[in-house]
């Protein structure tokens, strides 16, 4: 499995020869501006919730490369309407997709389109491979519900926000990774507005003394899992 961050919290994750999008937030980010949208591969796309740092190339992308949005219900259903392929999710439900098992599980946020359309309620993603699992978090503040996730699924990764005021912070990051049982973390959702951004070297640090390995990856950056 192969992780590649392309800002903000927007990723490509490769697996099982199927090329997945998460949240894409790239031509509005400055910080990105070396990213071409137009040269993405994308078999499917999932969104953790509506929000425009989080939705604003799909339909660029999903357009070019015809792929499947997945999300909650009324996301996939918004872009159904437009004639988009999609999968509709909702909380607690699980799907096996050709590159793996996805589990849509609970964030707590809030989801609205651009437009002010109702985007239902933000969620996250648990994404079982053939050999590696891990846990997107989306937009979210700690939550307990965090600790039913090592119940049915040993995480290899956990990318987690760490940006704060708008979710967690690297404290409550440590936290999360505590709850779902994964020392290694990315972190995403931090530095491309003012108001989340972070000291690199002291996060980084924070989640060392706490026995945790936290990884800020250059824009355009990846890992292998």
């Amino acid at each position: 499995m192969k992780i590649t961050f392309y800002g903000h919290s927007s990723l490509g994750i490769e697996v099982n020869g199927k090329h997945i999008l998460v949240d894409p937030f790239i031509s509005g980010n400055p910080k990105a501006s070396h990213i071409d949208i137009h040269s993405l591969k994308a078999d499917f796309i999932l969104l953790t919730h509506a929000h425009q740092d989080h939705i604003l190339d799909v339909e660029a992308i999903a357009k070019r490369t015809n792929a499947v949005i997945v999300s909650n219900y009324e996301i996939a259903t918004y872009y159904g309407n437009k004639g988009f392929q999609n999968h509709p999710m909702n909380h607690g439900g699980s799907w096996d997709f050709e590159f793996g098992k996805v589990k849509y599980v609970n964030a707590i946020h809030s989801s609205s389109f651009p437009d002010g359309t109702y985007g239902g309620n933000p969620g996250g993603f648990v994404i079982e491979g053939e050999h590696k699992n891990i846990y997107i978090a989306g937009d979210t503040a700690l939550t307990m519900d965090m600790k039913l996730i090592p119940l049915r699924t040993k995480l290899d990764l956990a990318i987690l926000p760490i940006g704060s005021n708008f979710t967690m912070d690297v404290e409550d990051a440590i936290t999360a990774a505590e709850f779902v049982e994964c020392d290694k973390v990315l972190g995403v959702h931090y530095d491309t507005f003012g108001y989340i951004e972070i000291n690199h070297e002291e996060a980084i640090k924070k989640f060392f003394n706490s026995g945790k390995d936290l990884m800020l990856l250059e824009i355009g950056g990846f890992l292998e899992l």
